[in-house]
């Protein structure tokens, strides 16, 4: 196997990660197999507990592990299926060694940083070798490099390439090159003491992967080269993509950094055939019609929030040959102002996950809204327990009809606890987590929009859709579309007499791709646009 490692300089959010997804993109499209892997260096076990605000959205795998969003870059933009094994953060690190020193693994040893930390490190590297299923790991370190919490990735790292060897490890730095304007120039210190950092410590990129506003030009490249120790073909322009994310891989071919890749690996392939992948994005660049669609949240000041919905609204827009317009509305201005303030006009309204009663009102609003308005509605788990309420509330009359979630006491607890979590305590990775099967009624608009009757999404919640209600909502128009394969848990709910309105328990936008944009999300863009 083959190992690229990507580490991050000067600032964070550079997009190391959307750096190395499109580099396993390039390399796929040359016929390699390539699989990837987050080191995180926070010292939480994992971000299923960490507000969405502060880290982003956190994206769930198949297996019910609870990840980075960065694995959600990297399956879009890749083949690949993940498993908790391809997030590692410092807190599963340490939370190993400390049980491995607590059973006597290490007997009559002092447990230091270096061996056991970065020894258990490079085991987690190492163990996708005897997978046999991938030719090439791109493994991104997050932070920046400098962080105290990193250095024991890198240590582990540096340790690594010297033992497996040069000519099957290589480290990409990506770097930020800032134009100042008063200067009216690019300027290269900030990259040159970023890498200094690095070879302080034993790491030399071979690659330099450069995100800048403006043009490399080749005085710049050149004095990139020099001063960093890298040869001048390996200093790769990254500018601002102008349009779509997905642009980035066709922007990184140009600069010929899957080439350089396989020289250094010394892999004989021939080019990648990215002819596909520009349709794709000329779909998604150039469509011929637009639509606007609301995404009423609690968390949208962060923008990574809710990345993966944004991303299956991109595709669906693409497969549709239609841009998607995003009216972004915070759920407590509507509780302020009222929906109509903040809706009217648009074509479709998306209501998203999420956690705790802030803003909910504004979202049962929301939901009220398009279903008496006959706007395309798509509910996505906590959107689907706002529509049930909704309905439960103005179409049933069912006076004080809540989530208990929201109301321990509620009259009418038509969203409740699954029996399951009664009794949990702990908050980290208890939840109803990863793929699980579901039946879809024949009929339906979700059967329209899959064209079969079984599926298999990823969930993320501890509330269920509670069925002692579901007898009284059905007779005043609710259809229950789709249900667990034994028929207890329901997992979408339509409403007969709307155009579209679907809403669903699971996550169906951690399914969705360029390539294969999700069913659900592909019909709601094409109702939208219909109206």
């Amino acid at each position: 196997m083959k190992y690229i490692f990507v580490t991050g300089g000067v600032v964070s959010s550079l997009g190391k990660g959307l750096a190395g997804a499109s580099l396993g993109t390039l390399l796929e499209h040359r016929g390699l197999r390539v699989t990837m892997q987050k080191l995180d260096p926070y010292l939480n076990v994992d971000p299923g507990t960490m507000n969405p605000l502060q880290h982003g959205e956190v994206y769930v795998l198949a297996d019910g592990a609870e990840t980075d969003l960065d694995l959600g870059h990297y399956e879009r933009f890749t083949k690949c299926v993940l498993t908790r094994e391809n997030n590692l953060t410092s807190g599963q690190v340490y939370e190993t060694v400390l049980s491995n020193e607590r059973r006597g693994d290490y007997l009559g040893k002092t447990v230091q940083v270096i061996p056991h930390i970065t020894d258990e490190i490079k085991r987690r590297i190492r163990s996708f070798e005897n997978a046999g299923n991938a030719d090439i790991l791109i493994t991104e370190i997050g932070g920046t490099t400098g962080d105290i919490e990193g250095l024991p990735f890198l240590e582990a790292i540096r340790q690594f390439i010297l033992q497996v060897g040069h000519e099957n490890a290589i480290l990409i730095h990506v770097t930020l090159v800032p134009f100042i304007k008063a200067a009216g120039e690019l300027k290269t210190k900030p990259t040159q003491q970023s890498v200094a950092k690095l070879r302080e410590i034993g790491l030399q990129p071979e690659i330099l992967v450069c995100r800048t506003e403006m043009p490399l030009e080749a005085d710049v490249r050149e004095k990139l080269s020099l001063y960093c120790n890298v040869s001048l073909d390996a200093v790769i322009e990254a500018r601002d993509v102008e349009n779509s994310i997905y642009e980035f891989p066709l922007m990184l071919q140009e600069e010929g950094l899957d080439e350089k890749v396989c020289r250094l690996l010394r892999l004989e392939t021939p080019p990648a055939d990215m002819e596909g992948w520009k349709r794709i994005v000329h779909s998604i660049v150039h469509p011929t019609h637009r639509t606007t669609i609301a995404v009423v949240g609690k968390y949208v000041e962060l923008q990574d929030a809710y990345k993966s919905i944004y991303e299956a609204l991109c595709h669906a827009g693409g497969a549709n040959d239609c841009g998607v317009d995003l009216k972004i509305v915070d759920a407590e201005e509507i509780e302020i102002d009222g929906a109509d303030k903040h809706l009217a006009g648009v074509s479709g309204i998306l209501v998203p996950g999420g956690f705790g009663d802030r803003g909910t009102e504004g979202k049962i609003a929301a939901a009220r809204y398009a279903r008496e308005k006959g706007i395309p509605y798509f509910g996505i788990c906590l959107g689907m327990q706002i529509a049930s309420i909704e309905f439960a509330r103005n179409a049933c009359v069912l006076e004080g009809a809540n989530s208990t979630e929201f109301d321990p006491k509620t009259p009418h607890p038509v969203i409740a606890l699954l029996d399951e979590q009664v009794d949990v305590t702990e908050k980290g990775g208890s939840m109803r987590l990863g793929a699980w099967p579901a039946l879809i009624k024949p009929g339906s608009k979700s059967h329209e929009a899959y064209g079969h009757t079984e599926i298999a999404e990823r969930h993320r919640h501890r509330y269920e859709f509670n069925s002692a209600y579901r007898e009284r909502m059905e007779a005043k128009g609710l259809l229950i579309a789709g249900t667990s394969p034994n028929g207890s848990l329901v997992e979408i709910i339509e409403l007969k007499d709307h155009p579209w309105y679907v809403a669903v328990q699971f996550h169906p936008e951690f399914l969705s791709k360029p390539e294969t944009p999700h069913p659900l999300f592909r019909d709601f863009i094409k109702a939208a646009m219909g109206r």
